[in-house]
């Protein structure tokens, strides 16, 4: 097997054993097993179980930033952007439940993760919001007065809850469709500025009166 191949089997193999036993309780010889290598040969790739963890962090959410930049590059309307973020965002629970499982389960319980990592993939991953939201701004569509980094952390926070809730729940009571729609739809509509006479003007005013208070 290629260096790169058996690399990738054992992260793959990594993530089934942390979604199933957690990470606390998962062995090296467990992945060992499940990736059908030898227990020394998972330490000739990784020092132990947290650059492991950080590894499947890393690369897998670096899949998912490739993924959703190439989609969102097909897309001209910020509102659209947005909408079709959330979509690929909420997808992963469903396309891939154990990874989904790791990122908002076991990472988040991993005090040494929380605290020593610097987490330049998921910064990232969060910016291209706060992107989509400028270049709205720009087109003139969003209101200036949004602080695109505030937006960006609600509606991630958002979408982060949707997510975690259906990891822990054994069902889903909406498809990733509606959550999505219903979600965007939330937050798009508060940072549009309104069409017509009468609301554009209002849209203005609160553009305005927004500038400031964050003058003051």
């Amino acid at each position: 097997m290629k260096i790169a191949d058996k690399h990738e089997k054992i992260i793959q193999s990594s993530i089934k054993v942390f979604a199933r036993n957690g990470f606390f309780n998962s062995r090296i010889a467990e992945i060992a097993k499940e990736a059908n290598v030898a227990d020394g040969t998972i330490y000739l790739y990784f020092n132990n179980k947290y650059d492991i963890l950080v590894t499947i962090f890393e690369e897998e959410i670096g899949k998912i930033i490739a993924r959703v930049k190439q989609e969102l590059a097909l897309i001209e309307s910020p509102a659209e952007k947005l909408e079709r973020f959330a979509a690929l965002h909420l997808s992963l629970v469903e396309d891939n439940r154990d990874l989904a499982e790791i990122i908002q389960v076991e990472l988040r319980q991993s005090s040494k993760f929380m605290k020593e990592y610097r987490n330049k993939k998921f910064a990232e991953y969060v910016n291209i919001i706060s992107q989509i939201v400028r270049h709205g701004q720009e087109l003139g569509v969003f209101k200036a007065d949004v602080m695109p980094g505030i937006f960006k952390r609600a509606f991630f926070g958002a979408l982060d809850e949707m997510s975690r809730f259906w990891v822990l729940s054994s069902r889903k009571k909406y498809s990733v469709s509606t959550a999505a729609k219903q979600i965007s739809d939330f937050f798009i509509n508060g940072v549009l500025i309104s069409s017509g006479p009468d609301k554009e003007s209002t849209g203005k005013e609160n553009t305005n009166q927004g500038s400031k208070n964050i003058a003051k």
